[in-house]
């Protein structure tokens, strides 16, 4: 698969790519990608308020797309 996502992706974008993204994301601490504000912001929004790494998420996330 060809997908890659990086910050200023909107979360509910990165999930239309693959929904598995969304595992990635509550393992790490994002419990509310379902959430209706959730799906309008950005990855990097997201990781701000919850005080996580957008960069680190970006690059979790393209290794699980890459391994599919």
């Amino acid at each position: 698969m060809d997908a890659r996502v990086n910050k200023e992706m909107v979360i509910a974008d990165m999930l239309q790519i693959d929904p598995g993204i969304a595992a990635i994301l509550m393992a790490s601490g994002m419990h509310c990608v379902g959430c209706p504000s959730a799906q309008g912001e950005s990855l990097e929004e997201a990781a701000l308020v919850h005080g996580l790494d957008a960069e680190e998420l970006v690059t979790s996330v393209n290794q699980y797309l890459e391994k599919k």
